[in-house]
């Protein structure tokens, strides 16, 4: 039989724009989601909405008003939400000294403010019926690294962020995690895999050997909103190559 439209889940992806977000609507449309792709710049949608056949929606994190404008659209476009992707965020490499107030005011707005809002808006449409909440946070919530003091702040709020809001909303059936990536190769980190030292040094923190791709982490994200993770929630799931969890001591080569 044949599976109509109420059928097919329903996601929204905030940072639709983004290497991930872009990657993850791919592979959900590929599996019949019906998507709502936000962001703030409608043009940068369009392009990925029209290889998706999506609707898109203009969002600003740093709003509360307009993450809410966003989540009711998605919900009113197909009448269910099945889950959420919050995958629009910032970075910031100065150490605490050098890092002005306008810029940590910036990163808490867009990394955990544009969280909290995700989860305060998009769980009360999923309370009737049930769904899931993905948000990203970084390896370097877990990890000490130098001159990420304002990322890892902001991102360890995340992480208590989905523990506390997986524990609130699972008699509802809202399931709530997120990911966390190492060094990705995206347009967000250019500036660093462009440089030929950064990239050599990334790839040597990194044990798997390799700078992360989009892909590694759309994935994850894919899994996370799907049925598949179905009894998992207040999870942060590392997605760094290795380098949250392990350490590798490479032998200098011999002469």
């Amino acid at each position: 039989m044949s599976k109509t439209l109420s059928d097919w889940p329903v996601y929204l992806i905030i940072g639709a724009s983004g290497g991930v977000g872009s990657d993850l609507a791919v592979r959900l449309s590929q599996r019949g989601s019906k998507l709502v792709l936000a962001g703030p710049h409608l043009d940068k949608l369009a392009a990925v909405a029209n290889s998706v056949d999506a609707h898109t929606v203009e969002c600003d994190v740093r709003n509360f008003d307009s993450v809410k404008d966003t989540i009711d659209f998605a919900f009113n476009a197909y009448g269910r939400l099945d889950g959420v992707a919050l995958c629009a965020g910032t970075i910031l490499l100065k150490p605490a000294h050098l890092t002005t107030e306008d810029e940590w005011s910036d990163l808490v707005a867009v990394n955990l403010s544009g969280a909290f809002a995700t989860v305060k808006y998009a769980s009360k449409k999923m309370m009737s019926a049930g769904g899931s909440i993905v948000l990203v946070s970084s390896c370097a919530a877990q990890i000490g690294l130098q001159n990420h003091e304002a990322i890892a702040a902001t991102k360890a709020g995340v992480e208590g962020l989905v523990r506390s809001a997986a524990a609130t909303y699972s008699r509802s059936r809202v399931r709530v995690n997120c990911v966390a990536p190492g060094l990705l190769n995206t347009k967000m980190t250019a500036s660093i895999t462009s440089n030929e030292a950064q990239h050599k040094a990334a790839l040597d923190m990194h044990p798997l050997g390799r700078i992360g791709r989009a892909s590694d982490v759309s994935a994850a994200i894919d899994w996370l909103l799907g049925e598949e993770s179905s009894w998992i929630t207040g999870q942060c799931i590392a997605v760094d190559g290795g380098l949250s969890a392990t350490r590798v001591f490479r032998r200098a080569s011999s002469s």
